[in-house]
Parts: C-alpha cells; sequence; structure tokens
C-alpha cells in the first residue's frame, strides 16, 4: 500500500474536464485568470523556498473537484505555439486534498498530503526494490504489448521506443494518461487509484477494451467500404453499358430507347386517369429511391407495367344497328328469344342515352349484368360471342368452375411473392378494350375454402352500384366496370349465393323444342361437324326425318350437345365407309338409315312402345315430371302393397329421396286413408299391409314436393286396380285435404313431356300463368289440364274400370 507524508499547502491550479497523472507534461494557458492566479502564487511562495514553484493540479468535473490531485512543477513560463502566453507543468506525484488554507496572491490554497507511492509493505506488488512476482510481469508485458499494437496502429513509432522502456509499474500505468481515447471519468478513476498493481490492471483493461471497440469499428467500415465499392463499381458498369447501348442504337440507326425505360416518362405519356396517375408517380419516386438490388424495385416495375399495359382510355364503339344485331343474334342462335330481347333492350337503352348526352350519370355508365341459367348444352357459353359480336364488343371469357381462392377475383397484395392481379383485372387487359363483353362462365361451380370465398368477392364486380369503383388488391387503384357488359352462366340457380344473385338480371334458357334442335342441327352442327370430318356440304346430305330421329329417340336432354355427338358419328361413319370403298359419295341419310350407322335408339317414347312394354301397363305406376340439372325430365312412381302375412305395416321409400319427398309421400298416404271412402278405394288394405313407394334410377338423389300428385295417383291405381293412362304425365304438390298447390319449373317439365311423347299434362292450377314460357308449338301438341284438386287428378289420369267388381289389389313381388 502507498504511504502518505508530510502535509503541503499548495495553491490549486483547477483543470476543466481534464486529468493530469503524475509524469505527464503540459503545458497551459495562462489565459485563464484561474491557472494565472495559481502560478503566480507558486512563483511568490517560490520566492522563499529553494526548487522550482509548486501547485496543486485538480481535476474539476461538473464544478466538483476530485478527492485527490497532482503535485505539479512549473517547468517554465513562457508563449504556447500560437503566441499566447502558457506555463509547462510536470506531474510529480499524488496528494491526498485536505482543507483549505490561507497563502500569498489570489488563488485557492489548500493542505495536501503527499501519496508516496514507492513506499510500501514488503509485498510482491511493490513497484520497486523488489522482485516483480510472475504475474506482475504477465500484467507489464500485456499492457505494453497492447499499448505497442495501438501505437502501431497510429504510426507512433518513437512513442512505442519510450513506452518499452519504461520498467515501473507505476509510472507505465500513469503513461495511460496520454490516452486520447479514455474519458474524463477514467482518467479520474485511474487517478483515484493509489495501488500501483490495481491501476496498471485498470490500465489494461481500459486499453483492452477501446482496441476491441476499434476493431469492431474498422470491421464495420471495411464493410460499409467494400459495399460501397461494390455500388460504385455496378453504378460505373451500368453507365458504360447504357452508353455501349445508345452507342450501338444510333449505329443501327434506332430511336433513342431511354424514353421507353423511362417510367416518368411513360406514365405522363399514357394519358392514365388522375387517381391512377397520382398513384402511379409515387411508386416511380420510390423505385428512384431504391436501389438496383433492392427487390422491391422489382414489385414496383412490375406493378408499373401491369398499370401501363391497362386499356385506361381505350373503349369500343357500340354498334346502335338495333335490327342489325337483332339479325347477328338469330343468325347465329335459333331460339332463346329471351336473351335475344334482352340485348336488344339493352342497345336500345344505350342509344337513346348517346343521343341525350348521357353517357356516364352518377360516375356509371349503362353496363349490364345478366345471368343465363339453364341446363348444359344450350348454348350459354357461346352466346357470350354473338352477344359481343351483335354490339360490336371485344369478348373474353372467364372460367369459374373450381375457383376457391378469393384472390383470383380480387388479386394478390403486392406483398406477396408471386403476386398477380385478378381475373376481372387480367380479362380487361387482354380484351384490350374498358367495355368489353365478360363471360363469367360456371358461375354456380365457384367453391370456398380457408383461402377464402370468390362467390363473394364477385359481389362488387356483378352490382351496378359499386362496380364503377371496383379495387384490385394488387393494382390498389379503382376500376371502372360500369360499362362493362357482364354474362354469368351457371347450370343450377340453387348454388348461386342469394346475395350474388340479387345482384344480376335472370334469364332463364329452358331447353329447346323439337323444333329448334331441328333448325339448330341442320344450320350450326352440321356444317361444323361436316368441316371436322372432312366432308363437303353436297357429299353427305342428312334429311330432316333423319335429325328428328335423332333428337327424339336417340338423344333426350335440353340442349344440343348429345345430338352434336350423333352428327359427329353419323357423318364419322359414312367417312370411314367411303374410304373403306363400301359407300359411294355423295350420300343422302334417311330415317331408315340410322339404325345401320350408329345403331338402335335409345330412348323409345312410351306412347311408341307396344301396350305391353309400357312401364305403366300395371296398376300402381304412375308418370310424373321433374326438374334436374340437366334440364325437365319424366319421373317414374311405382307402387306396391306387401303381403298381410309377412307383417311388414308402414310406408317404405326407396331411391335415394330427399326429406321433402318422404314429406309428400306420408302426406299422400294420409289422404288416401282418410278419404279412400269417398274416392271408393279399398282403404282398409292400406291399414293391414306395408306399402312400398319407389322411384327407379335409384343412384340419383331425388327431392321437392311436386312429386306429391304423381304418388297418390300411383297408390290410388294400386288399390282401385284401374291403370294410369299412358300418355298422361302430371306435377304438383299435394295437401292433406286433396288440394293441388303450385310448383317450379314448369316450362323445363312441359318441355321434357313434349321430349317424352306425352300428351297430356295436369299441372296445378296456379301455374297455369307460367304456360305464357312456353313456346306454341309445344303447348299445340300438349292437351294441359290446370286442376285444384287431387280427385280431378284421378279422374284424368286413372283409365275407367273394366267391370263393376272390386279389383283385386297386386302384392309385393
Amino acid at each position: 500500500m502507498a504511504a502518505e507524508s508530510t502535509p503541503l499547502a499548495l495553491p490549486v491550479l483547477p483543470l476543466d474536464d481534464e486529468v493530469v497523472l503524475p509524469g505527464m507534461v503540459v503545458p497551459l494557458d495562462l489565459s485563464d485568470s484561474e491557472v494565472r492566479a495559481a502560478v503566480e502564487a507558486a512563483q511568490a511562495a517560490a520566492r522563499d523556498e529553494p526548487g522550482k514553484p509548486k501547485v496543486l493540479l485538480v481535476p474539476r468535473v461538473d464544478g466538483t473537484y476530485a478527492g485527490t490531485g497532482v503535485l505539479g512543477t512549473v517547468e517554465q513560463v513562457g508563449r504556447l505555439a500560437d503566441g499566447d502566453p502558457g506555463a509547462l507543468i510536470r506531474g510529480r506525484g499524488r496528494v491526498r486534498i485536505g482543507a483549505g488554507t490561507t497563502g500569498p496572491g489570489a488563488a485557492l490554497w489548500v493542505e495536501g498530503t503527499r501519496i508516496d507511492e514507492n513506499v510500501s509493505e514488503p509485498s510482491p506488488a511493490s513497484g520497486r526494490g523488489y522482485p516483480k512476482p510472475g504475474h506482475v510481469t504477465e500484467l507489464v508485458k500485456e499492457y505494453k504489448a497492447l499499448a505497442t499494437a495501438w501505437l502501431r496502429k497510429r504510426g507512433a513509432w518513437q512513442v512505442v521506443d519510450r513506452v518499452q522502456a519504461i520498467d515501473d509499474v507505476s509510472a507505465l500505468a500513469d503513461n495511460s494518461g496520454y490516452s486520447p481515447f479514455l474519458t474524463t471519468d477514467q482518467k479520474v478513476a485511474l487517478l483515484e487509484t493509489t495501488d500501483p498493481v490495481a491501476r496498471l490492471k485498470l490500465a489494461t483493461q481500459q486499453l483492452r477494451d477501446h482496441l476491441a471497440e476499434q476493431d469492431v469499428a474498422e470491421t464495420i467500415a471495411k464493410d460499409v467500404q467494400e459495399g460501397v465499392d461494390k455500388q460504385q463499381r455496378e453504378f460505373l458498369l451500368r453507365r458504360q453499358l447504357e452508353a455501349v447501348r445508345k452507342e450501338l442504337r444510333e449505329l443501327n440507326g434506332e430511336q433513342d430507347g431511354e424514353e421507353s425505360d423511362d417510367y416518368r416518362a411513360r406514365v405522363e405519356a399514357a394519358g392514365l386517369p388522375e387517381k391512377v396517375r397520382e398513384a402511379a408517380l409515387k411508386e416511380v419516386d420510390k423505385l428512384e429511391r431504391s436501389s438496383d438490388q433492392s427487390p422491391e424495385g422489382s414489385w414496383i416495375r412490375t406493378w408499373l407495367d401491369t398499370v401501363l399495359e391497362m386499356p385506361w382510355n381505350e373503349r369500343t364503339e357500340d354498334s346502335y344497328d338495333i335490327r342489325g344485331a337483332q339479325r347477328v343474334l338469330d343468325a347465329e342462335h335459333a331460339g332463346l328469344q329471351d336473351v335475344k330481347e334482352r340485348i336488344t333492350e339493352y342497345l336500345a337503352v344505350r342509344k337513346r342515352r348517346s343521343d341525350r348526352g348521357l353517357g356516364v350519370v352518377g360516375g356509371r355508365r349503362g353496363g349490364a349484368v345478366l345471368a343465363l341459367v339453364g341446363p348444359p348444352g344450350v348454348g350459354k357459353t357461346s352466346l357470350g360471342e354473338s352477344v359481343a359480336h351483335a354490339m360490336g364488343r371485344k369478348f373474353v371469357r372467364v372460367a369459374l368452375g373450381g375457383v376457391r381462392d378469393e384472390a383470383e377475383i380480387r388479386g394478390h397484395r403486392r406483398t406477396y411473392v408471386g403476386a398477380l392481379p385478378g381475373r376481372i383485372v387480367r380479362a380487361i387487359k387482354e380484351a384490350g378494350s374498358m367495355n368489353p363483353v365478360v363471360l363469367l362462365d360456371e358461375i354456380d361451380k365457384v367453391g370456398s375454402d380457408f383461402r377464402g370465398d370468390p362467390a363473394a368477392a364477385l359481389l362488387e364486380v356483378l352490382d351496378p352500384a359499386q362496380n364503377h369503383t371496383f379495387r384490385d388488391h394488387y393494382l390498389e387503384v379503382e376500376l371502372d366496370l360500369s360499362d362493362v357488359v357482364f354474362l354469368a352462366t351457371a347450370n343450377v340457380l340453387e348454388a348461386i349465393p342469394e346475395a350474388l344473385l340479387d345482384r344480376m338480371e335472370l334469364v332463364r334458357l329452358d331447353g329447346y323444342t323439337e323444333d329448334e334442335k331441328i333448325v339448330i342441327a341442320r344450320d350450326h352442327l352440321l356444317p361444323r361437324q361436316l368441316e371436322r370430318a372432312g366432308l363437303q356440304a353436297d357429299e353427305v346430305t342428312i334429311e330432316e326425318g333423319a335429325l328428328r330421329k335423332l333428337a327424339g329417340e336417340y338423344t333426350r336432354e335440353a340442349g344440343v350437345r348429345t345430338l352434336e355427338r350423333s352428327i359427329a358419328r353419323l357423318l364419322r361413319k359414312v367417312a370411314a365407309q367411303h374410304e373403306l370403298g363400301e359407300r359411294e359419295l355423295p350420300f343422302t341419310v334417311a330415317e331408315g338409315d340410322l339404325r345401320g350407322l350408329i345403331g338402335r335408339p335409345h330412348h323409345v317414347p312410351e306412347s311408341a312402345q307396344e301396350p305391353a312394354e309400357r312401364r305403366t301397363a300395371v296398376p300402381g305406376v304412375a308418370t310424373g315430371l321433374a326438374v334436374t340439372g340437366a334440364g325437365g325430365d319424366v319421373l317414374y312412381v311405382e307402387a306396391s302393397l306387401a303381403d298381410p302375412e309377412t307383417g311388414a305395416a308402414g310406408l317404405t321409400l326407396t331411391g335415394q329421396l330427399g326429406d321433402v319427398m318422404k314429406e309428400s309421400a306420408q302426406i299422400a298416404l294420409s289422404f288416401l286413408r282418410s278419404h279412400g271412402a269417398e274416392l271408393e278405394l279399398p282403404v282398409g288394405d292400406l291399414k293391414d299391409r306395408g306399402v312400398h313407394i319407389h322411384f327407379p334410377a335409384g343412384a340419383v338423389p331425388k327431392d321437392g314436393p311436386s312429386a306429391g300428385v304423381t304418388m297418390t295417383t300411383a297408390l290410388a291405381s294400386l288399390l282401385s286396380g284401374r291403370l294410369v293412362r299412358t300418355d298422361v304425365a302430371m306435377t304438383g304438390e299435394v295437401s292433406l285435404t286433396g288440394r293441388v298447390l303450385p310448383i317450379g319449373g314448369v316450362k323445363q317439365k312441359l318441355l321434357a313431356a313434349h321430349r317424352a311423347g306425352v300428351t297430356t299434362v295436369i299441372i296445378p292450377k296456379r301455374n297455369e300463368p307460367d304456360l305464357d314460357d312456353v313456346p306454341a308449338q309445344v303447348l299445340e301438341k300438349l292437351d294441359v289440364h290446370a286442376v285444384t284438386d287431387v280427385r280431378q287428378v284421378l279422374e284424368l289420369a286413372l283409365s275407367p274400370a273394366t267391370n263393376g267388381a272390386a279389383p283385386e289389389v297386386p302384392a309385393a313381388a
């Protein structure tokens, strides 16, 4: 430990935010009044004492004096390098500051006790007169090594030699006071540490920390410099590349392509809507600020390319030749009068709005949203092209079947990798016009899962009150869809969400009559298939009777797809026979040639079968009418009674029936049990014997209330033994009191009855207004009876009893 000597009276020379350690020589500016007062007081005191003037150097941090100072001697007084008066002072040793005292001059005098660091108890830590222990030697070596490394980095080779020559532990530790990187607090800590070994440890740790920080700073600076050098090199290379390309363009006589690469110039020249232009210019600003390596730059370029490719100001002029448009629709599609009338009305209204300057009202234009609902093969998809042709607009088709991702409609957010705009935006871009005809095909096949509901995303697209401000998630700018004609196609009306259906104008396509099918086959299907089969129109001719038989007996459908396939098969057969030398051309296909060419008919009408072969040739079988996804169809109901000895009482239903149809069967059975006596039916059998009702085609799900009268008629036929007339088909819901209630799909059902060869149809009285939708040529061939009570149905449908004897009720097989 250091020892303390005799007290001294010394003038105080305060050092603001500076520390002087023993062994240091520092110049001080005498312009400072406190410094000058301390030096003059020391000089005055030195006149009476031998030796150089002595002062006490005390650090003053934030106005507070340290408890330890340094005894300093004024070596010389003169001029500093800048010409100001100054004094050169050398630190001699540490002094512990005591109480204040008096002395000459204006300086502050204090009593201090000299700390003698060379006088200590015999200890390995003492610096002189004792052998250094191993750990002190290692500490000295470490400090010298660290100090040498730091000085060499600064190029101070002379100072390196001076540090290496210091052997005293205390002097070596105090030598760190020259380090410019030490803070005032760190130097004060060195000053107040009186033990030389502890002080050297502290100085070593401070130097080690500084070198570590310097290494980190050098590493960061090196990385930054390398990055800057790379960017500068890339910048220079790109500039050189641009210069080379420019020289090549000039050499080849091409126009300067700078404008195509300058997005700002392209945006300014594109004539974009104001809000779109502002959004595009903001993105251009971001692009100019981003580096070439930034992935955001690539996203912005892709977005700008998409925006600039959109036909913001492109619109086709509508053809206002209403009669001409009607002729185009009639030439390309037979039938479908509802759709043709709607398109004609739309064009007429557009023409009048244009004539009166009402093209845009409330920011919205006069677009249209139509939903074409009907069975497959009736021409819904091809109708879209015809509508576009008639209006003189561009046509684009968007297939929605199986789409389950909401982003397919509204687009992805630009933050996703591989983001794309939605199908609506892509359709507009593909059409190259802001007012195309967009066909949304199979809108009833849209699904939903964890990625969202695409049908819900279509709500804004198909709402005429909202779609003039449609926002795609990718574009994020308003897109005006109010001038687009949307045609949505669907097979099943119930599969379309109600909110979406409410935004569209519904147009039903219920299928073709047989006469319409003949016209379609003659004018459209046959010429197309002749071309595909490589035949000329004068080489193969199909008579109208053959076409009628193809439509009536070889196919039974609402549309014409199967009919077209049958014609294609027929023509392929003729072409193959000609190539094999079995048939000469030209050839006319007559009705009798069909069986030899394409086989037997698959659908023979009930009226054309022999009485014993007909489905209704036994009691308990009735013909009903139903609506399926493929249009209308006939539906047979079979009823039987179980043997009373089996004891199987109750009602059994088969044929994969829904809950509503099962309830209709219960109602039919309850009505006959309560009114059987009135109808002269042996209702006692209904109590003791089990009733079984079956709907053939058991693999096909069936549901709905419209088979109620058919089941009642089948049970009445079974109990009475009277056959159901072969030429009669019926539809209607039945109540417990025997009333016949209205149902839906009258047009499809009557078309199905006509196709099946039925001549008499029974419908509810309240459905009589629906007959206006049925084609006149179909009504001419059908005897339609509108009834209100099931008793009227039984009178019309059941054949007269053969005799007055009670019939024998057949048991189940």
